[in-house]
């Protein structure tokens, strides 16, 4: 195996400097989001033609059917390389897998190799307005009629939903069981009549949070995705591959880790940069950040060696995710500290976003949940810990207390 790798590395680092450009040079400075969205829908074109996209996806839906170990082989190589990496996040490392796991034969077909062609986007509609972090807690409902659906309601803080084709989206279909059992999942056709979709303007200047309305929108019932009313465990599944994908274990993430949209600074050059690189207290900064990433590697290396063996139950993808959000804020308050001024006002040739990217620190402690129920996870399933009480378990959902809206 170690020799099919190396010679898989060498063939991917021959494809690569042929057929794709550097982000040294130039690749990934665009004018738009519209713009560095179809751009990233080229380059996967690229990848899938030169034979690259989907490598751990199986063949009989557009994947190589290659294993995790040589998709990472490939995201070292293409380190440098402007990658698609706008697609990592949801699309390729939480949506395409859950259609993967609870699709059907016919849902697989129409969706996955369009995924791996670069022609479909997809999104989660999760969040609701007023759910917070209770997420089987969802109001937006479906009806059934005849062979359609009909969806009324609203979700919220959906990534990137304005540039998607289709939502995996949850809708309440049965109000009188309880709040868990009561709920569907559906393929949802982004652009169509009855869905208008707002973009939310973030601290740092980004709208890549959506807000969604659905006003009778119509899905075919063919567009279920698993079970009627067994909506939460493919929703369950979402945030399993979601909280692999933050923790930085997916295996299904192209060019590199799944929530990074530009390169880590070089610690060491911001030092230098700024005259500091002799200081000893920078050097133990720049050091520390240098482990905590070498713990998250190891740590992404052992869980997911874990789950896939047996060893470890799903839950514990939570392990890494957690770690993820906790040393990613103290590595970048490093950077912070390590560029100094020049984090705000930067001078000329170097780095300009780690103040955006200080504003932004919390995002990580918020993605497949709050870290708070990332530790209510590992200490309730991996560690056996008592559950906390659930004043609504077993209780139908129309009976459950609402919050009511002011006025």
């Amino acid at each position: 195996m170690s020799e099919d790798l190396e010679s898989y590395r060498l063939a991917a680092r021959e494809w690569l400097a042929a057929n794709l450009p550097t982000v040294d040079g130039g690749g990934a400075r665009l004018g738009s989001d519209d713009e560095a969205w179809q751009r990233a829908r080229e380059l996967q074109r690229i990848l899938h033609d030169g034979g690259y996209a989907g490598i751990a996806y199986p063949k009989e839906y557009g994947g190589r059917g290659l294993t995790p170990a040589h998709q990472r082989v490939f995201n070292e190589e293409s380190a440098g390389y402007e990658m698609p990496l706008l697609l990592n996040v949801p699309t390729f490392s939480i949506c395409a897998p859950a259609i993967l796991d609870f699709g059907t034969e016919e849902q697989k077909r129409e969706h996955l190799p369009a995924v791996l062609r670069g022609d479909e986007v997809l999104v989660q509609f999760l969040s609701e307005p007023r759910g917070g972090s209770d997420l089987a807690g969802a109001i937006t409902r479906a009806t059934r009629d005849g062979d359609m659906w009909v969806l009324n309601g609203s979700k919220i803080w959906s990534s990137g939903a304005y540039a998607a084709d289709y939502g995996i989206c949850l809708a309440r279909t049965d109000w009188e069981a309880p709040k868990h059992s009561g709920l569907t999942m559906f393929i949802v056709k982004v652009h169509q009549p009855g869905v208008e979709v707002r973009r939310i303007k973030q601290v740092n200047g980004d709208s890549e949070f959506c807000q969604e309305f659905f006003d009778d929108v119509q899905i075919p019932a063919s567009d279920v995705l698993g079970e009627v009313n067994g909506g939460w465990a493919v929703a369950s599944r979402l945030l399993f591959h979601e909280r692999t994908a933050v923790g930085g274990g997916s295996p299904y993430v192209s060019g590199g880790h799944a929530v990074a949209r530009v390169p880590e600074p070089d610690l060491v050059e911001l030092a230098r940069r700024g005259g500091r690189l002799d200081d000893p207290g920078v050097r133990e900064l720049i050091a520390e950040s240098h482990i905590l990433r070498t713990v998250a590697g190891q740590l992404v290396d052992r869980v997911s060696a874990g789950i896939r063996g047996g060893a470890m139950p799903d839950p514990a993808a939570s392990l890494p995710r957690l770690f993820s959000a906790t040393s990613n804020e103290r590595r970048i308050d490093i950077a912070l500290a390590v560029a100094g001024p020049a984090a705000v006002i930067p001078p000329a040739g170097a780095p300009g976003d780690l103040g955006a990217r200080y504003l932004m620190r919390q995002g990580g402690s918020l993605g497949g949940g709050s870290s708070e129920m990332a530790r209510n996870i590992i200490s309730e399933r991996v560690l056996g810990m008592p559950r906390e009480f659930a004043a609504d378990k077993g209780v139908p959902f129309s009976q459950v207390r609402q919050s009511q809206t002011p006025g």
